[in-house]
């Protein structure tokens, strides 16, 4: 169970996006979690300074496909970072586990490979209440997290560059 609201932040502490090339890909799997985490990132995005002309939205059909629509959009778009939203919830079988594994290493891996942020926000919840308790409900929202994330990543590539 999270301990803090995940919306929470020190806005004086986030860089300024002004300028920034923002991609987000978005599981269509859970479209309620994963709608309500990307209202949450664009918010926090152009609350940060970030034009709406520059974010580029791509879905995907699920949690496994977000590290392929990452890198196809890096590929195609010049971005400074982007995010992949996406929800699994726990079931019956152990699908669950291989899909986390895969989704957390193929999406760290666009990053690593194409040195650019790539910003993990995937809930991975035993249920549905505690996948509404993490995107907008009484955890706060993890999209403000990977929005916040990756504006602080984009100005440590530019800085490091």
């Amino acid at each position: 169970m999270a301990t803090t609201d995940l919306s929470t932040y020190d806005a004086a502490g986030v860089p300024k996006g002004t300028g920034l090339r923002l991609g987000l890909v978005v599981s269509a799997w859970n479209p309620e979690i994963t709608g309500a985490l990307r209202d949450g990132a664009v918010e926090t995005l152009l609350k940060h300074g970030v034009a709406l002309k520059d974010l580029v939205e791509e879905q995907v059909p699920g949690s496994f496909e977000l590290a392929m629509g990452a890198q196809l959009l890096l590929g195609h778009r010049q971005l400074d970072g982007v995010i992949c939203i996406g929800s699994v919830v726990r079931g019956e079988t152990p699908h669950f586990h291989f899909v986390c594994q895969a989704t957390a290493h193929g999406i760290m891996e666009v990053g690593l490979k194409l040195n650019t942020p790539v910003i993990f926000c995937v809930l991975t919840d035993d249920t549905m209440e505690q996948a509404r308790a993490r995107s907008g409900g009484i955890h706060g929202n993890k999209g403000v997290e990977a929005a916040v994330a990756v504006l602080k990543m984009a100005a440590l590539r530019k800085r490091l560059a």
